[in-house]
């Protein structure tokens, strides 16, 4: 019986109850990362093996063959002249650093503008060394006007050719005190603004006085305002001879801030009308820092429309 006892011992059976399948994670995507990072890199690199030439590829093939007789040439291999840039650039095998197409085209229209504007200013000069010439002529031929050579004064600045007239002693071109122009300088003037009106350039008009002061100009009627009304004049009869009207740029008073013989500030010569013939470089300048309103010379022919009062005194 013992023995059938052992050979009846109940048999257990197990059953694991099947759950939800477990979270794979995200180690996957890692995966898929790198698989995505090396096709990119692959076509990359069959991108630029498509688009190197066989001199480049040679060159490349040379440098990882023995990168340590490449380096020793100078970065060329095999005998070739051809060696790998640093940086890169177009064309692998040059030995020189390269730049872009577009910055070379733009370097390049740089360049042809300032050729351009230097021969313009070459031109310029040389139209503005006829016209003093042909003033010069002009002054010899009339008999009139040749005794005030004295008086005419040319010369060619920064700004294009000044023409002066200064006064004299015994030959003043304006009464004192006064912005009423005289018969010799009318015609001068009128002369002038004959030839002138030949060439194409803008004027800028500028009237001068002497240093002499006066009681009460600094509150009223001073030698800023005569310089502005003898300057404005002067346009007036530079007009009646033939210059057309748009070509005065700026009419300017500047009384003695200018002085022509600063060791004699009240000397004749220091009162004076200066007409200057403006290169395309000064007319720019002037042109730049006017507001865009407001055409050139209104301030001061505004101002030298005033006449003076009979009161006033008289400066020189």
């Amino acid at each position: 019986m013992a023995g059938d006892a052992k050979k009846l011992q109940p048999i257990i059976i197990k059953r694991v109850k099947k759950g939800g399948h477990a979270a794979h994670g995200g180690a996957w995507k890692i995966a898929y990362a790198d698989f995505v990072t090396a096709m990119m890199a692959f076509f990359l690199l069959m991108w630029l093996l498509g688009s190197t030439t066989e001199g480049d590829k040679k060159g490349i093939a040379d440098y990882f063959g023995s990168p340590l007789k490449v380096a020793m040439q100078g970065g060329s291999g095999s005998g070739d002249s051809s060696h790998v840039v640093k940086g890169g650039g177009k064309d692998l095998t040059r030995e020189t650093g390269q730049v872009k197409s577009g910055d070379v085209e733009a370097k390049q229209r740089s360049f042809s503008l300032r050729a351009l504007k230097e021969e313009q200013r070459k031109a310029e000069r040389a139209r503005l060394e006829q016209l003093k010439e042909k003033v010069e002529e002009v002054l010899a031929s009339n008999p009139q006007l040749a005794t005030m050579g004295g008086q005419i004064r040319l010369d060619m600045t920064k700004e294009g050719l000044r023409i002066q007239i200064v006064d004299e002693n015994n030959r003043a071109m304006f009464d004192s005190g006064s912005a009423v122009v005289k018969p010799h300088m009318r015609q001068l003037l009128r002369e002038l603004g004959s030839v002138l009106s030949e060439v194409p350039n803008r004027l800028t008009l500028e009237g001068h006085t002497d240093a002499q002061a006066f009681p009460g100009g600094d509150r009223g009627y001073s030698n800023w305002e005569l310089s502005a009304d003898r300057a404005n004049a002067s346009r007036r009869e530079l007009i009646a001879g033939g210059l057309p009207e748009p070509r005065t740029l700026r009419v300017q008073g500047l009384a003695s801030s200018k002085l022509l013989d600063s060791k004699q500030p009240e000397s004749p010569i220091n009162r004076r009308i200066s007409i200057i013939v403006m290169n395309r470089d000064a007319e720019d300048a002037v042109l730049k820092n006017l507001p865009p309103d407001e055409p050139a010379g209104e301030g001061d022919d505004a101002n030298a429309e005033k006449s003076p009062s009979s009161s006033a005194p008289k400066p020189r």
